[in-house]
């Protein structure tokens, strides 16, 4: 059964509230980094326009021959894939040694109580909500069980207008030196850029600067998390060795990340009921779909600094 009760040193009482493993939820979405799109059921497209140089020499009776610059327009699309979470439970196993489960009245006509109900609703709706988190980020889709979603790393490799940056430097200014150098002018004051990163590679940026200058903050505290002025935001799913500046927000217009999900709140409708009338086991069921993507490669600029990097320039001989 999916519910294990482990090492338990009941000898009377137990404290009545379950506690729960602490997790980091979807922060993609939770920190506003990218801009859901919901209600989509099958598929959705990111329209795009780009506009070629237009400005000439002032003609008095311009001709169609004259005409300079045009428009571009193309779409991403974001195809959102089935997924779902379906546990099976014995509430029994908690009998021995948690109040609330312990029998009360005529045992075929028992319930699970509705305390007990909405602590597990709450630790699955968690989990669910912490694995979303890495899939949007991480996830790859592929015929494996374990692939269920294509996350924004993913969706970028596949880009190829996506600007990768070079350094040699192990130091985490000089990756974010040469980051930034490679953010295209146009959005480099753009109030929506973001660099993201791990929370790891912040730690040493971090440390970095404690240990540069008497300017900065001490050992007792945590430097400012921008550089250059550039807000910079951790996930805790983002992998080490990995930065990315690009334009982050919740809304449509100022965002290059975007997910498309069927409802905005599936992680938090979940059914629970018998597994079979005559069955004393309980299910929690959840339905939900998701896909991401990015809007311009031209926006999303990259250094890989990981062992196997898959952000690389190609070189001479690569397609």
């Amino acid at each position: 059964m999916a519910l294990n009760v482990k090492n338990t040193n009941y000898s009377g009482e137990v404290l009545e509230t379950l506690l729960t493993l602490a997790a980091t939820g979807n922060e993609i979405v939770e920190k506003g980094l990218l801009c859901v799109i919901p209600n989509i059921n099958k598929a959705v497209s990111i329209p795009r326009i780009k506009s070629g140089k237009m400005l000439q020499k002032r003609n008095k009776n311009p001709q169609l021959a004259n005409s300079k610059g045009d428009f571009d327009y193309s779409e991403k699309q974001l195809e959102p894939h089935d997924m779902m979470a379906f546990t099976v439970f014995d509430p029994i196993a908690f009998e021995a040694v948690w109040r609330p489960f312990q029998p009360k009245g005529q045992m075929v006509f028992r319930e699970l109580p509705a305390e007990v109900q909405n602590k597990l609703l709450e630790e699955l709706s968690k989990q669910v909500t912490f694995e979303l988190g890495d899939l949007y980020v991480n996830g790859e889709y592929g015929d494996d069980a374990t692939k269920l979603m294509n996350g924004i790393l993913t969706q970028a490799a596949k880009d190829t207008d996506i600007i990768i940056a070079e350094s040699a430097e192990t130091t985490m200014l000089g990756r974010l030196k040469a980051l930034r150098k490679a953010i295209p002018v146009a959005i480099r004051n753009n109030p929506a850029l973001r660099i993201i990163m791990s929370i790891n590679d912040f730690d040493k940026y971090d440390d970095e600067l404690t240990a540069r200058e008497a300017k900065n903050t001490s050992e007792t505290d945590v430097n400012a998390m921008r550089y250059k002025g550039i807000p910079i935001e951790t996930l805790a799913a983002w992998p080490d060795d990995l930065i990315v500046a690009t334009l982050c927000s919740p809304n449509a217009s100022s965002s290059n990340l975007f997910a498309a999900v069927n409802l905005s709140d599936d992680e938090d409708v979940i059914q629970i009921d018998k597994l079979a009338p005559a069955s004393e086991l309980y299910f929690f069921k959840m339905l939900m779909k998701a896909d991401t993507n990015i809007a311009f490669g031209e926006e999303f600029v990259v250094l890989d600094k990981r062992a196997v990097p898959v952000f690389k320039k190609a070189t001479a001989g690569e397609g």
